[in-house]
């Protein structure tokens, strides 16, 4: 009796071992099963890259800062933050917030949003005034929509090729997600340093892997199967956040300038995979991108987040301001807070609900 007690004692004492170091290192397990579920090596397929990048004009765009204003910063990171014309709390939080930095971590930092046409001109005409007094807002030549997200894209990677060529990365963030820079920044020192102008192709964010195309007419992510032949997408990151080396962003400029969008378009986030792929770039996954999943706040853990989707613009000002007014978390409290925020993320997910 006694020794089969002792086993038992045993057989927990490992579980609750193995539990632990599960918790502590949730992130790097994720990368791991991650990396084995991604299509592996990738190569351009079924089209010819042109050779050179076409210049982008600025007579493309309806507004937007001085063509001069990356000469002037000189930003080693541009953030690039898509945003629908009405929202404009979410902008003023973001520029309360994140992206108010402007010194990251020793490098320069620079945050613009780009925006569509409002079909609105109430909207229309408060955008050109936020845009005198803030300077901050680049305007595409297209309708803002949904359905319309790809060409807010491509109008992205077209200014950004052409007016920011100098910074190493370039970040793409949605409006309702809470970035954080220096998260990123150390990631980026941690896992890719470089020598200063010998930059890999990265491609980063949260990869979504063996996703098949939605051919539900009435579904908002719809694709023909004209459009789109494939059982499944290549591998790609989800639009909510994603980072891009300056090498990549020139050669997934050339694929995209190389690409016939269908109709409708594809979707904003898969567009960038099939550029990537076409280019033969291998998305590159990081734990520390939420995705479309719903992190719940946890201080240590929003600390050495890179991006937390589902944000709104009160707890945003608010999530910042105590996760900045504190002193940063120990290496044990961080591993503790990202590995619980994680597990309630996915309890939430597959209970249909936020934890």
């Amino acid at each position: 009796m006694q020794l089969l007690i002792n086993s038992n004692v045993n057989v927990l004492d490992r579980l609750f071992c193995i539990s632990l170091l599960a918790l502590l290192f949730i992130d790097v397990i994720e990368l791991w099963v991650t990396s084995l579920g991604m299509s592996g090596a990738i190569g351009p397929h079924g089209v010819v890259l042109p050779h050179s990048i076409p210049q982008t004009r600025s007579e493309e765009y309806l507004f937007m800062p001085s063509i001069h204003v990356c000469q002037r910063a000189k930003p080693y990171l541009i953030i690039l933050v898509a945003t629908a014309p009405h929202n404009r709390k979410a902008r003023q939080a973001i520029r309360d917030t994140w992206g108010g930095e402007i010194q990251v971590r020793g490098h320069q930092v620079m945050t613009l949003f780009i925006v569509g046409q409002p079909s609105d001109p109430v909207i229309g005409k408060e955008l050109i005034e936020e845009s005198k007094e803030r300077g901050d807002l680049i305007q595409g030549r297209f309708i803002d929509s949904y359905g319309n997200l790809t060409l807010k894209t491509l109008s992205m990677l077209g200014w950004a090729r052409r007016f920011c060529p100098q910074a190493h990365y370039l970040a793409k963030v949605d409006d309702d997600v809470l970035f954080n820079p220096s998260a990123l920044l150390q990631y980026l020192n941690l896992r890719f340093k470089t020598e200063e102008n010998d930059l890999t192709e990265l491609y980063l964010g949260r990869v979504h892997m063996q996703v098949a195309p939605d051919h539900n007419p009435a579904s908002k992510h719809f694709m023909s199967e004209t459009a789109y032949a494939g059982m499944v997408f290549p591998d790609y990151c989800s639009g909510t956040a994603y980072v891009l080396s300056q090498p990549a962003l020139l050669k997934l400029s050339l694929a995209a300038d190389a690409i016939s969008l269908p109709r409708p378009l594809y979707p904003e986030d898969v567009f960038v995979g099939i550029c990537a792929h076409m280019a033969g770039i291998t998305p590159t996954h990081s734990p520390l991108f939420s995705g479309s999943l719903a992190v719940p706040y946890g201080r240590c853990c929003y600390q050495t987040m890179v991006s937390v989707h589902h944000t709104k613009p009160g707890d945003m000002v608010h999530y910042w301001k105590e996760v900045h007014s504190t002193a940063p978390c120990s290496w044990l409290g961080v591993r503790t807070s990202l590995g619980v925020c994680k597990i309630r993320a996915l309890l939430g997910t597959l209970l249909g609900k936020d934890s």
